[in-house]
């Protein structure tokens, strides 16, 4: 009996373990589930609220925009050329206003004279043309039947064939009944805070205005047209109930919240989305009332997808220890809070990494005796340590969110703003100097604007760091004439020196020979030539020594090709010594150039002398000049083909006492001064160079010199 018995024990406590080891599976996998729904409505919850965070910035930065175009109708309106009724007297305020407000979106200005029915229109850096009869649709308009001339009047969002249009108009003060009208183009005032938004991988932002209609989304097909129909039109094979309801319950009422939809395109991808929802109204006007309502979307499966794969990963290894020890639910108990505070410690682990990285950055940042600050591509300060601040008499809180001439003096101000546009532009940095008068001094300061840029590659905001420069420019006045005389004076001593003192001989003898040979004859010819041949080569060496002379330059404009021809005659005869070849190829159609003669000369000297320094062995020195076309500056470029700069010497060529040549045969300041007088003239110079690296790969160093045109001035 006991044979049998044991054997059926046996069975029943594999039952009973099995059945156990099952409700156990079943206990975790169905607490499992629960965990992860609640985790998922969690995660869900704080990415929305993430993306209400994002919807409600960007709808602070298009509120702000508006608000700055707002002004800036406002402080037209009230300049004095605007009381006229002259466009001619009006031009230049408009013109320089545009240049403001052409990156919000402003593509037009208007001046509409509603007693004479004439219509000024004003564009970006063009004159100014009359539009007779103007539109009818003008007279209708709130504020014509205002005088007011201090409400700024918003219109709706028109719809025409060239893009979303919306203006904004003012009165304008005087006897004759007068509007000042902005016509701003939506699409460009919205891309700039709309089109990089990314929320999680694939979201975006999209943009309607209060009747219903998308001034902004992605998908360029939808813009213009209804969002309550453009869905449907284009998938009409799903229901968008949910969308209609949150967009004509919720955002048309200006309300602030998150959801969820059902949509059937996410960034190309077609087919049944659902999507996470956050919006925000954008307030546009508060007379008449105007709203529009901006939206960040992101499909959940994005969320879902890696709160699933993580859990899925976690039943695998419940299950497995569950089969493995039969014993269940305290192995599984154990191995979660396990898995849970490993977890809890990375996080806890990286959180505090990133503090520590954080406070290092801005201990380094604070600590700095620089001007260290970012700004947008508005010119509006982003961040700024406290040395700049305490500089400026003020807090870093005080001045975020305000332009640079808050801070600088308004030429400064917009100098660095044309900067900063130019960064934004080239995705390059950019360096300047500037004056600034602090009390009863003046003081310079170099500035070096670097782009800071996102993950795509677009610059996102721009970071200067800056710093006080007053002596080195007070040691460079000193300087320029000093590398002058240290450039010339060797070969003007030397030249004096080694003709002068032949010539005068040779012209000594020549008076003998023609006091002695009768007038008139061949051999009176002959020597009266061989006179004039001598006294020309006297005449050069005085051009020589008068160049090498020191004279402070006080010529406004100079002839570039005049210059560079002086400068030929001079270093003609050392080339042809040197054996380089001399390569010319001047424009002749070259507006008169910014900048002192003399002063041009020292520097196209100074390249031309380290282009002789380069090619040791002989080579070819190429001079071009011509007109840069876009930019209507005057070019002029020194080539050779000789060692070249290395790389990583590039960097520091403009420096002061820098060189590259062998111990007493550079002082290190050509380079520095040049760069100095033309930075001087409003110029810039620039170098690229490379080295032959081997057989079949030459060397040379380019140097390009562009100098402000009387035409460009003007």
């Amino acid at each position: 009996m006991d044979g049998y018995k044991f054997p059926g024990i046996r069975r029943n406590i594999f039952i009973i373990v099995c059945l156990a080891a099952v409700l156990f599976l079943a206990g975790g996998a169905i607490l499992g589930l629960w965990s992860a729904r609640e985790m998922r409505e969690q995660v869900v919850g704080q990415f929305n609220e993430e993306q209400l965070v994002i919807a409600r910035h960007v709808s602070s930065l298009i509120e702000r925009e508006l608000n700055l175009l707002r002004k800036e109708v406002l402080l037209l309106s009230n300049e004095k050329p605007l009381a006229s009724c002259d466009p001619e007297v009006q031009y230049e305020s408009i013109q320089k206003s545009l240049s403001r407000v052409l990156e919000s979106g402003v593509w037009e200005i208007q001046i509409v004279d509603l007693k004479n029915h004439k219509t000024y229109v004003h564009t970006p850096y063009k004159h100014w043309f009359l539009k007779e009869p103007p539109d009818e649709r003008i007279y209708n308009l709130p504020v014509v039947k205002s005088s007011d001339n201090k409400n700024v009047w918003i219109s709706q969002p028109q719809i025409r064939s060239s893009g979303i249009r919306l203006m904004l108009a003012v009165s304008l003060a005087g006897d004759s009944p007068r509007l000042l009208l902005f016509n701003v183009n939506i699409s460009w005032l919205l891309t700039p805070f709309l089109k990089n938004i990314r929320s999680g991988k694939t979201g975006y932002a999209w943009l309607m205005d209060e009747n219903g209609i998308f001034l902004y989304h992605p998908d360029a097909c939808f813009i213009g047209k209804s969002a309550f129909k453009v869905r449907e039109e284009k998938y009409p094979y799903i229901t968008y109930g949910k969308i209609n309801f949150i967009q004509k319950e919720e955002m048309l009422k200006g309300k602030v919240g998150t959801g969820w939809y059902f949509s059937c395109w996410n960034r190309g991808i077609t087919g049944k989305i659902k999507k996470l929802i956050a919006y925000c109204p954008v307030i546009v006007s508060d007379n008449p009332p105007q709203k529009w309502s901006v939206a960040v979307v992101a499909p959940i499966s994005e969320i879902e997808g890696a709160i699933r794969k993580g859990y899925l990963r976690q039943f695998l290894l419940q299950g497995l220890v569950i089969l493995a020890i039969v014993l269940g639910t305290s192995a599984i108990l154990f191995f979660e809070m396990r898995w849970s505070r490993v977890l809890e410690k990375r996080v806890n682990r990286r959180t505090e990494d990133l503090k520590k990285s954080e406070e290092k950055y801005r201990s380094l940042v604070e600590s700095a005796e620089d001007f260290i600050f970012t700004v947008d591509s508005d010119g509006n300060f982003q961040s700024m340590n406290s040395f700049t601040a305490n500089f400026f008499g003020g807090r870093a809180e005080e001045f975020l969110g305000k332009g640079l001439s808050s801070l600088f003096p308004e030429k400064v101000a917009e100098k660095q703003l044309e900067l900063v546009g130019l960064v934004y532009k080239l995705g390059k940095s950019v360096r300047d100097e500037f004056e600034l008068e602090v009390g009863e001094h003046e003081i310079w300061i170099s500035a070096n604007f670097m782009p800071l840029k996102n993950e795509e590659g677009g610059v996102s905001a721009v970071l200067c760091i800056a710093r006080d420069i007053t002596e080195s420019k007070n040691l460079e006045r000193q300087l320029i004439n000093t590398e002058k005389l240290a450039s010339l004076g060797t070969l003007a001593a030397g030249v004096a020196h080694e003709i002068n003192n032949p010539l005068g001989v040779m012209l000594g003898f020549c008076d003998l020979l023609l006091r002695k040979t009768e007038k008139g004859t061949q051999e009176f010819e002959d020597l009266k030539t061989i006179e004039r041949q001598g006294l020309h080569c006297k005449q050069v060496v005085e051009n020589l020594l008068s160049f090498a002379r020191l004279e402070e330059g006080d010529s406004e404009y100079s002839d570039l090709n005049h210059c560079l021809g002086e400068i030929i005659q001079v270093v003609k005869h050392t080339l042809e010594m040197n054996d380089i070849e001399l390569v010319l190829e001047l424009a002749e159609n070259i507006s008169p150039v910014r900048g002192d003669s003399r002063q041009l000369q020292q520097v196209f000297l100074n390249l031309t002398n380290n282009a002789l320094a380069a090619m040791a062995g002989g080579g070819t020195l190429s001079i071009r000049t011509f007109p840069e076309r876009r930019t209507r500056k005057a070019v002029v470029q020194f080539q050779d083909d000789g060692i070249g700069i290395r790389q990583e010497d590039i960097d520091h060529i403009f420096e002061p006492f820098f060189t590259t040549k062998p111990e007493g045969e550079g002082t290190g300041l050509g380079l520095f001064v040049s760069y100095g007088i033309i930075a001087k003239y409003g110029g810039t110079i620039d170098c690229v160079s490379h080295i032959a690296d081997f057989p079949g790969k030459p060397g040379g160093t380019t140097f390009t010199v562009k100098l402000l045109t009387k035409k460009q001035v003007e």
